[in-house]
C-alpha cells in the first residue's frame, strides 16, 4: 500500500456520516478514482463519491458510486474499485471495464445523457 483514500463511511448504528475515514490503497485504485472523477467534473448531472465498504479495517476497501440525475429520469452504478480492470476516456462518453476474463467483461459507459451496463462485453483486439 503506497497510498491512502478519503472517503465517506459506510451507514452504520454508529452514525459516522460526518467523519470521512482514510483507507489504505493500492497505488492503482487512485488513479482510477482520478480518471471517473476528471470525467464527472465537468459534467453537472453526473455525480461520483467513493464510501468505505463492508470490509472495516480492510486495504482497497473502497466502493463507488456513480449516478446520473437529470430531470424526472435517474440511474446509478455502485462498484468496488477492485472490481476495475480498465477506464477508458472517449471525451463524449467513459467506458469503464470490470473483472475481465478469456476476452470477455461486463462494461459501464457513461454518456452525457446516462449509462449503459452490459453485462456480456466482448473484447476485440487488433
Amino acid at each position: 500500500m503506497t497510498a491512502t483514500m478519503e472517503v465517506l463511511p459506510r451507514p452504520t448504528p454508529e452514525e459516522r456520516h460526518d467523519t470521512l475515514i482514510e483507507i489504505p490503497v493500492d497505488e492503482r485504485l487512485t488513479e482510477l478514482a482520478g480518471l471517473i472523477e476528471e470525467w464527472v467534473e465537468h459534467r453537472p448531472q453526473w455525480e461520483f463519491t467513493l464510501h468505505e465498504g463492508h470490509e472495516f479495517g480492510r486495504p482497497n476497501n473502497v466502493e463507488a458510486r456513480l449516478v446520473f440525475a437529470e430531470g424526472e429520469h435517474s440511474s446509478s452504478i455502485i462498484f468496488r474499485l477492485m472490481q476495475v480492470e480498465a477506464i477508458q476516456d472517449l471525451v463524449e462518453e467513459l467506458v469503464i471495464r470490470f473483472e475481465e476474463e478469456n476476452g470477455i467483461t461486463k462494461a459501464a459507459r457513461l454518456v452525457p445523457n446516462g449509462l449503459h451496463v452490459e453485462l456480456f462485453h466482448i473484447l476485440t483486439f487488433t
